[in-house]
């Protein structure tokens, strides 16, 4: 694999020299300050290049912008309400100046309304650090009590709804505000979020689209955009939704392994693919990781590897994110399936035989505490889990096991 590292820009508390040090290969990063819908124009492109190609000292990093994460598709896309034409026209201009700054491998989702959903971004592990959270209670109170959803209480059944009311009664009004902030906080290094009140206009447009009409959404934007990537040799690879259940009442269409066989058999391209992330889809119980990697391998593009734990059984569960090596995903048999999968694309002579990964996530130890950093991407506890997950690859790669009789 690839060892990549996300890294937010400027403002982000890891630095350059940060990321030489961890022993990194590429960046992942992404125009977080151009609105969702607009072009990335050239000049925006080359200025995150640069960024990224020196050191604090000004000398050479050796470092390069690898992996695209994410190019946002818009609300209006996803709905086809409003200027989606017009955004979809903007999102193929920005794969045309990727492809011509050398960039070929874009990381998206198409998960409506909310991206990623935590509860809790600092929760306390046992052994002091902190992780981030999705507490389904926490997650009921917030819908039928700050957000007030018509429909809600139902959708979570009594018991969930009564203990989402008991929750709720004992929450400071601090907590309260922190919970809509947690939940309504967007994309990672995005400068756009939403307020309850967004929240529920956005809502009452998605009155008229189930499942049905937002995969077909998503077809039709995949129909437009691939031929473009093919094209330009790119590969557009999907994230799974996090977490893979519905939330809010809304559909959730990228969830499971048939989700991605329904997407990627429709637009049947090798330019259209996965991002397959264990932690994402390790969220539900009835997602057999591994097995995942095996059935989609030639169609995975990129690789987020991270773990959670799930607190509740059944589905929706409670969870939060675990170290890398600990929670409900067999790691070591993750990666076994990627390197099978690796030893499988040298061998047909793909140029994209080595697929690009980043840890992904990360409990806040050490140093991290206190610095105010990313939710979820605190530098010591991913280069903890960097250091695992480069231990088991190479494990699993060194001469002496792999030419080590059975």
């Amino acid at each position: 694999m690839r060892q990549t590292w996300r890294w937010f820009g400027p403002h982000d508390l890891t630095s350059v020299d940060d990321m030489r040090q961890a022993g990194v290969e590429g960046v992942v990063s992404a125009l977080h300050h151009v609105s969702t819908g607009a072009v990335w124009t050239d000049e925006e492109i080359r200025k995150r290049q640069g960024e990224i190609s020196r050191m604090k000292d000004g000398s050479a990093s050796g470092l390069s912008w690898e992996i695209v994460e994410s190019l946002p598709v818009s609300e209006a896309i996803k709905k086809q309400k409003g200027d989606w034409r017009a955004h979809i026209a903007n999102y193929k201009v920005s794969l045309e100046n990727l492809a011509a700054a050398g960039l070929q491998t874009i990381c998206y989702n198409f998960m409506p309304v909310l991206d990623w959903t935590r509860t809790d971004l600092a929760f306390r592990v046992s052994h002091g650090g902190t992780t981030m959270r999705f507490d389904h209670v926490d997650f009921a109170a917030f819908d039928i009590h700050i957000l007030q959803r018509a429909g809600a209480a139902e959708s979570f059944g009594p018991e969930v709804a009564e203990a989402a009311g008991e929750r709720f009664a004992g929450m400071s009004e601090e907590r309260k505000r922190q919970l809509a902030a947690n939940v309504t906080a967007g994309l990672p290094g995005s400068t756009e979020s939403m307020t309850t009140q967004e929240v529920r206009q956005h809502l009452a447009e998605y009155d008229s689209i189930g499942a049905d009409a937002l995969r077909a959404n998503f077809i039709a934007f995949l129909e437009e955009v691939t031929p473009v990537a093919e094209r330009l040799g790119m590969r557009l690879c999907c994230h799974p939704d996090d977490p893979p259940f519905p939330l809010l009442g809304l559909p959730r269409i990228m969830s499971t392994a048939d989700d991605y066989a329904v997407i990627l058999g429709a637009v049947d391209s090798p330019a259209s693919g996965m991002t397959l992330c264990s932690g994402s889809l390790g969220a539900r119980p009835d997602n057999d990781i591994p097995a995942i990697m095996r059935r989609f391998a030639p169609r995975v593009h990129f690789l987020h590897l991270r773990n959670v734990t799930l607190e509740t059984p059944g589905m929706p569960a409670s969870f939060h994110e675990a170290e890398h090596l600990g929670g409900g995903t067999d790691m070591v048999a993750l990666i076994a399936e990627i390197v099978a999968e690796e030893a499988r694309r040298r061998a047909e002579g793909r140029a994209d035989h080595q697929i690009p990964m980043r840890p992904d996530h990360g409990q806040d130890i050490v140093d991290d505490l206190g610095r105010d950093g990313q939710p979820g991407y605190p530098i010591i506890g991913r280069l903890k889990g960097l250091a695992e997950l480069r231990g088991v690859m190479t494990a699993l790669t060194h001469p002496s096991v792999a030419q080590r009789p059975a």
